[in-house]
């Protein structure tokens, strides 16, 4: 029984880091790889380290989606014809592809670094 528990959390895992991967390209699969991870980190009888790893990619998924929001906020004068016209706006859209970047290089870094410590079987805080 708990031989299987363990194959099931390492392949929630698994899955989650997938969706994470593709978290870069699109918000959704962030969700995704988000529920799954929960579902790991709550669970009863989960090996420290998987558990630690379910939690480094809430908090990765968490710190992507807020900075992706934040950095959505400087494109909402684009909406907006007439004000296309002043520099201000553009300094926002530049302002605006600085913080997605910023956000996509977060997300890449945390994947990357999570899944290396994932392959050795250690915690990754």
């Amino acid at each position: 029984m708990g031989q299987d528990n363990i194959l099931k959390h390492r392949r929630l895992m698994n899955w989650a880091y997938v969706f994470m991967f593709f978290a870069l390209f699109t918000a959704v699969t962030g969700v995704i790889a988000y529920l799954l991870s929960a579902k790991v980190a709550h669970a009863q009888d989960v090996e420290v380290w998987i558990q630690a790893q379910a939690l480094w990619v809430m908090r990765s998924i968490l710190f992507f989606i807020t900075t992706s929001i934040f950095a959505s906020l400087w494109f909402i004068p684009l909406h907006f014809y007439y004000w296309d016209t002043f520099l201000w706006v553009k300094g926002c859209t530049i302002a605006g592809i600085v913080f997605v970047f910023i956000a996509w290089m977060m997300l890449l870094n945390a994947f990357i670094k999570g899944l290396v410590r994932y392959v050795k079987k250690k915690a990754v805080f």
